[in-house]
């Protein structure tokens, strides 16, 4: 049986590898700024027309580019990070796979935008959601001043998921004890109610 530990270890490399792969094409690939464009990197490659497309952003700030210009607050958030992860993974029992899993994700997430504030002192982001429908488009920005989402990259991703998925195991784990215990009280109710029986069957009629 294959238990956390390997599947911490299987989704914090291939999260970790997907993460820094796809910002090195990045680089490679997409201007950031003018010289870029002079040396004939291109600006946007367009995935779904008017829905989705990748770009070449810099974030000093946290996931989804929120809190931005504060590097070593983040960096300190990485190390603190870390530190629960294992905590936590270390006092899960050797079968919790599911669990083991998500913490790997979790991790390369925050190791993935980790290594690009040591390295380069900001974050690289790339993928762009946004609509260019009139409609949404002109109510989006009266709203919240864009039509595009954050733009964000492959271990913002793996943060939100593994989050999401953490969120939802325990709300299960959570519900599927309050049935034990409601099952468990009927039960016993069950069993004092034949015990109480039980007792006035033996009581002898004067």
């Amino acid at each position: 049986m294959r238990t956390k530990w390997f599947w911490f270890s299987l989704w914090l490399v291939v999260g970790l590898v997907l993460d820094q792969a796809s910002k090195t094409w990045v680089q490679n690939t997409l201007a950031y700024d003018r010289a870029d464009v002079a040396a004939g990197l291109t600006r946007e490659i367009h995935i779904i027309d008017g829905w989705l497309s990748f770009v070449h952003a810099h974030n000093t700030g946290a996931a989804f580019s929120m809190m931005e210009g504060m590097h070593y607050l983040f960096l300190g958030f990485t190390v603190v990070a870390t530190l629960v992860v294992f905590d936590m993974l270390r006092r899960l029992p050797v079968s919790a796979s599911f669990q083991g899993g998500v913490l790997g994700l979790l991790i390369s997430g925050a190791w993935g935008n980790g290594l690009d504030r040591v390295q380069f002192g900001y974050v690289i982001d790339f993928v762009r959601v946004y609509t260019d429908k009139p409609e949404w488009k002109t109510w989006l920005v009266d709203t919240f001043g864009t039509n595009t989402y954050p733009i964000f990259n492959v271990a913002d991703a793996a943060l939100l998921i593994g989050v999401g998925l953490f969120a939802i195991h325990s709300f299960m784990m959570d519900d599927e004890e309050d049935e034990d215990a409601l099952i468990g009280g009927e039960e016993e109710g069950e069993e004092s109610d034949a015990h109480t029986e039980t007792e006035e069957t033996e009581v002898v009629e004067p």
